[in-house]
C-alpha cells in the first residue's frame, strides 16, 4: 500500500507543477497578445548562398595549392 500512496503523492505533485506551468503559459500568451504582432515571429527560410563558377574555381585552385605544399613538406620529411 505504501507504493500506491507514493504514486498518488507523485501524481498530485506533478498535477501542481502542471497547473503552475499552465498559469505561466497563460501569462506569456497574455503578454504576447498585449504586444500584438510584434511578439509573433515567423519562421523565415534561410536564403541559399550561391557561389559563382569563378569563385568556386578560385577555391579549388587555392585548395590544390595548399595540398601540393603539404605533399611537398611530407616528401621532405619522409625522404
Amino acid at each position: 500500500m505504501d507504493i500506491l500512496a507514493a504514486i498518488k503523492r507523485e501524481e498530485r505533485k506533478l498535477e501542481k507543477q502542471l497547473a503552475k506551468l499552465q498559469h505561466q503559459l497563460n501569462g506569456v500568451r497574455a503578454a504576447a497578445k498585449v504586444l500584438g504582432h510584434s511578439a509573433e515571429r515567423e519562421v523565415v527560410g534561410v536564403k541559399k548562398r550561391v557561389l559563382s563558377a569563378a569563385g568556386r574555381a578560385a577555391i579549388v585552385k587555392a585548395a590544390k595549392k595548399r595540398w601540393a605544399k603539404a605533399r611537398k613538406q611530407a616528401k621532405k620529411v619522409a625522404g
